[in-house]
């Protein structure tokens, strides 16, 4: 969220290197103002591609979900202030230890406790943890957001149908940061928590990742377009 009080988009470049990240950039225009790079573009494409972003003017979004031991992540989240990233994300049930040593780590860069996967529903969630009888998943997301802000992380990862929760338990000044965006009546893909742009803004998000729903689409520029109209109509 700005300074003005509307949702934020974050596109993301889920392909898999730099050349594909260059056409996509292109193509969005200059109204993608922020991007996420994750894994795939990291792990092929490197440094240099956020780099290479940061000297085009898009503000990144490293997401990485780092879970190691403390010291570990530390050192990662130093390498990605080196970046002049704005967010980064670790895994929130990586524990007390490794969340406040990676904050101490992070200067500018606002780090996010991602919760519960969006591909995972209860089902799912309760397999991964060993607690397939009644796991709630709202309450399993509000847990463990609130150990990542209570470690002094900015805020968290988790589904729109979390939000709502999220806000009301995190405060105001919380980042609450929703994946799984698509328009209304498409595909959900792999994502098992899905919602609209709209949808997202009235839960309580301060930022949404959008990816195929605009990625994928004939205009990738209209898309996003879209998206940004549909965020404006929700703003206070």
């Amino acid at each position: 969220m700005n300074a003005t009080g509307v949702v934020e988009p974050i596109v993301a470049l889920d392909v898999p290197g730099r050349t594909e990240a260059e056409r996509l950039v292109a193509a969005l225009g200059p109204a993608c103002t922020f991007v996420k790079v994750g894994l795939e573009l990291f792990t092929r494409a490197g440094p240099d591609t956020v780099r290479w972003l940061r000297g085009e003017g898009r503000r990144v979004f490293l997401d990485l979900k780092l879970h190691d031991i403390p010291t570990t992540v530390a050192g990662a989240v130093a390498a990605a202030r080196d970046l002049d990233v704005d967010l980064l994300t670790l895994h929130a049930s990586g524990g007390e230890p490794m969340m406040r040593a990676a904050q101490a780590e992070a200067g500018d860069v606002r780090l996010l406790g991602v919760t519960a996967l969006t591909s995972l529903d209860a089902d799912g969630l309760g397999a991964a943890w060993g607690r397939e009888a009644g796991l709630e998943v709202e309450s399993e997301v509000v847990r463990l957001a609130r150990a990542a802000v209570g470690a002094g992380l900015a805020g968290a990862v988790a589904s729109v149908a979390e939000a709502a929760a999220l806000r009301r338990a995190l405060g105001p000044n919380a980042l609450v940061v929703t994946p799984g965006i698509r328009f209304a009546g498409e595909a959900t893909h792999d994502q098992a928590r899905t919602a609209t742009p709209e949808q997202a803004a009235r839960a309580g998000a301060s930022h949404i990742v959008v990816g195929r729903a605009v990625t994928a689409a004939a205009d990738p520029s209209a898309a996003l377009a879209r998206v940004c109209r549909e965020l404006l109509e929700v703003t206070p």
